[in-house]
């Protein structure tokens, strides 16, 4: 056992290592970027809180980049003080706020309830563990506010034993769909995953590795840094491809609505639903002959949002299909009862649909409709990814959203179920 002491000099002994490093986690300036981005529209000047902001490479980009107002926490003064007089320096001083906090305990009158428009968290959150920070902190959100939190994952599904045995002792990591399982349990949506590049990890890790060559072993509780950052090093060199961070984009959900697979109680309902919602009854058919295609129905995919009385209020359907050979799903129909349109029942829907595909482990949907519509969910034209349905139809109509970026994308003609009649 070690006493207080010894862990206090370990603590600094870490932290000392990571001083004047240019990132104290894998991540780049243009993995800021991307998730910026996939965050969304924000407001011409965001509060943005930075959680675990270190030095604040990212709190300096927000502030600069994004037009943002930044509280900037972390619970290492030093840390603090570097990005103090880099603000300074930058002429930022003005839109960033430096809070020294315990991002576990986010009290007091820095952090009132429904604050900030956006909540960062790159390479921080395990801290305090995924869960209880999504699940936490999204009271700290104003109304259509966001969070990104990144998060170390499995990449495999049969990890080597040299990389649990180090992962278990220093976080048990969980796949993709288990973290995403993780934030919809915890009350977000996922609009967004991005799976960092291996560049990113050599941003981190190369300059560590020179500060190690370079550090004082005889400091207090050097020689216990140095020891356990040589074997996260070579656990990265052994099993990089293994592991990787992911970061996510959250969402609370729609509190207006409950949704849930459908039951078999709901039959008549989500047939009533895709009835009143399209001009013809070809949809309800749809849905009907897809049921009875066992190579195509995916039970838990077939989804309903409950209006507050209980009935069916919106559909989304989501079933096996093809790009080329490999599986991939086809988002259709999705219906809304006309007493509940433009109210954000089939938003909602259609999220929960996609989030319990990734919880599946689902890596990717086409969907044929109204970009200005499915774009929202992240869909691009699926030409980008070379995927092409069997038919005519204007490029940006034809979709595909990426659910999990660790395996290729396939390329290829899409194959329907037979029920689709294309």
């Amino acid at each position: 056992m070690t006493d207080h002491t010894d862990d206090v000099s370990r603590t600094e002994a870490f932290f000392t290592l990571h001083h004047r490093l240019p990132r104290q986690s894998p991540g780049s300036d243009a993995t800021t970027r991307r998730l910026l981005a996939l965050a969304g529209p924000l407001p011409d000047r965001p509060r943005v809180l930075d959680l675990g902001c270190g030095p604040g490479r990212a709190a300096l980009l927000l502030a600069a980049e994004a037009g943002a107002e930044v509280t900037a926490v972390d619970l290492h003064q030093p840390f603090l003080d570097e990005l103090r007089e880099a603000a300074d320096a930058r002429g930022l001083g003005g839109r960033i706020r430096t809070v020294r906090a315990d991002m576990g305990d986010l009290t007091g009158p820095a952090f009132p309830p429904g604050s900030f428009d956006l909540i960062w968290a790159e390479g921080s959150a395990y801290c305090i563990g995924f869960a209880t920070a999504v699940r936490d902190w999204q009271r700290l959100l104003a109304p259509g506010g966001a969070m990104v939190v990144s998060e170390c994952v499995w990449t495999t599904g049969t990890p080597s034993a040299g990389a649990r045995a180090f992962w278990d002792r220093n976080g048990s990591l969980r796949t993709l769909p288990e973290t995403t399982a993780a934030a919809v349990a915890a009350g977000c949506t996922v609009p967004a995953v991005l799976l960092q590049p291996d560049s990113d990890w050599d941003a981190y890790y190369a300059p560590l590795a020179e500060r190690v060559e370079s550090a004082d072993p005889a400091a207090p509780g050097m020689e216990w840094a140095l020891a356990a950052t040589r074997e996260e090093l070579a656990v990265r060199r052994a099993y990089g491809a293994e592991y990787g961070y992911a970061a996510y984009v959250l969402r609370p959900a729609d509190p207006r609505w409950t949704t849930r697979p459908e039951t078999a109680a709901d039959r008549e309902a989500v047939r009533a639903v895709n009835t009143a919602a399209f001009p013809t009854p070809d949809e309800a058919g749809l849905v009907d002959a897809l049921r009875a295609d066992a190579d195509a129905w995916l039970p838990e995919l077939s989804y309903v949002a409950e209006a507050p009385d209980g009935s069916v209020a919106a559909y989304a359907l989501l079933t096996r299909c093809r790009v080329g050979d490999a599986p991939a799903l086809a988002l259709a129909p999705v219906a809304t009862s006309p007493a509940y349109q433009r109210q954000g029942a089939g938003q909602a829907v259609v999220r929960a649909a996609l989030d319990a595909a990734r919880v599946r482990g689902e890596a990717l949907v086409v969907v044929l409709g109204h970009p200005e519509y499915y774009t929202r969910f992240g869909c691009v034209p699926a030409s980008r990814y070379g995927i092409r349905p069997g038919f005519e139809v204007p490029d940006e109509a034809m979709m595909a959203l990426v659910l999990d970026g660790s395996v290729p994308v396939p390329a290829g003609m899409i194959r329907y179920p037979a029920a689709f009649g294309v």
